[in-house]
């Protein structure tokens, strides 16, 4: 088992992050609320991990806080839930939300998540809801913002394509990039790609 991984960042993209340890450099798949936390390629990042081994393939997956690991474990317990679709839930929406949803029976919240129907969220509240009792009241500790890439269109497009790699339809990618800009320039905001996404993801949630 892999639990941690310490190195130097060389790529990342919203998907994954490319990270050299001593010569040997590993694909890390990651959420989008560690990609927004990474560091700069060339600079040194340290992860904690969660291996799965498969028949067609090896893959790791990071995490720049412990608990969104821990969530993650949990959340690959739940019958029909893979990892896959376990790091788009932990994309689309922030941990201590997240559990706010499970314990309130949040379900209509939940299914506007991607790969997430009335069934599965109705499964993941009653299957996760004891195991996060003791998580109420955790505050989750957030990762240091990094500079959002220059230039207008590029935003908008690297924000689009992230919405698009989550699950959702490329025109409603369009439509929930273009009303987030709105909202973050009418209050002053500067609508870099991290902005654009975030902001896009908790009006479509």
């Amino acid at each position: 088992m892999i639990g941690r991984i310490t190195g130097v960042l060389l790529e990342k993209d919203d998907q994954q992050a490319l990270i050299d340890v001593r010569g040997v450099a590993y694909e890390v798949l990651v959420p989008l609320s560690t990609f927004f936390s990474l560091p700069h390629p060339g600079e040194g990042v340290t992860l904690h991990t969660h291996f799965v081994v498969r028949e067609d393939a090896q893959l790791l997956f990071g995490f720049l806080q412990e608990q969104e690991r821990s969530l993650f474990r949990i959340l690959i317990r739940v019958n029909g839930v893979g990892p896959k679709l376990a790091l788009a839930l932990l994309s689309g929406m922030e941990v201590v939300d997240f559990v706010r949803c499970v314990h309130q029976d949040d379900v209509n919240a939940l299914v506007k998540l991607p790969g997430v129907g009335k069934k599965t969220a109705e499964r993941l509240i009653i299957e996760i809801k004891d195991k996060l009792k003791e998580w109420d009241g955790t505050p989750v500790a957030e990762g240091a913002k990094k500079t959002a890439q220059a230039g207008r269109d590029a935003s908008y497009e690297e924000a689009e394509t992230a919405l698009i790699n989550l699950g959702y339809k490329p025109q409603d990618a369009g439509r929930a990039v273009a009303g987030a800009a709105k909202i973050l320039e009418e209050s002053g905001q500067v609508p870099d790609s991290e902005s654009l996404i975030r902001t896009a993801l908790r009006n479509m949630s």
